[in-house]
């Protein structure tokens, strides 16, 4: 069966969603920026019964996200849904950053999620099918997270240049964009959103849509594309 890449396994969302696909029956290879993270979400993830590789790579870091990625395709093969979830998360006003600080974030929240695309996509469209989801956020922007705004504006923008280069290939590119803080128990509940996820990558393709909406009350779906 074709497996799942997860990129930012982390133990909210990333685990959510890795074991959201492996509840389905999904292989999964699972990305941290820290082995023990890798481990830790990939020996969670076995114990559903799917295989589960623990990967390192720093996403900002082009050279390693493409050994990483090989790496999965290598054990797992060619995979049938990537999902990109790294981002750095930080409060910060508009003109407290340095440059320097504004240009890390921006590798991780925006250009990180390009270089895995395109690494991935293209070999996805010659292969007729595939899935290709963003974590996103920040449905409006908000002062005093400016680097993450200006990031998930940027995700927003991604996934809609995606779905016109890839997405008559057969290659559905989306976001789930999260509305307020990830944590368990709570309305935004890291196993509730990854549900989001699993909904994106088995619609039907005349019913795609580029970005899910989780507002904590309910699913706010967004613009559709239409495809024969």
């Amino acid at each position: 069966m074709p497996g799942a890449v997860v990129i930012g396994a982390g133990p909210g969302i990333g685990r959510s969603v890795a074991r959201r696909f492996a509840r389905e029956g999904l292989p999964v290879a699972v990305l941290a920026r820290r082995g023990e993270t890798a481990r830790a979400v990939a020996e969670d993830v076995a114990a559903l019964g799917v295989r589960a590789v623990p990967l390192t790579a720093d996403s900002a870091d082009e050279d390693a996200l493409r050994a990483a990625l090989d790496a999965a395709a290598g054990e797992l093969g060619p995979p049938d849904v990537v999902v990109y979830n790294a981002a750095v998360v930080r409060p910060d006003a508009l003109g407290e950053l340095p440059v320097r600080a504004h240009l890390d974030a921006w590798a991780v929240n925006v250009v990180g999620a390009l270089a895995t695309a395109a690494l991935v996509a293209p070999a996805m469209a010659r292969r007729g099918g595939g899935t290709f989801l963003i974590t996103g956020g920040m449905p409006e922007p908000k002062p005093q997270y400016a680097s993450l705004s200006l990031g998930k504006a940027g995700v927003r923008t991604l996934v809609r240049l995606l779905d016109l280069e890839y997405g008559p290939s057969g290659v559905h590119a989306a976001s789930v964009t999260v509305d307020g803080p990830v944590a368990p128990g709570t309305a935004f509940d890291p196993d509730d959103i990854a549900e989001h996820y699993w909904r994106l990558h088995t619609q039907p393709r005349h019913k795609w849509q580029l970005e899910a909406l989780h507002s904590g009350l309910s699913l706010i779906e967004g613009e559709a594309v239409t495809r024969a």
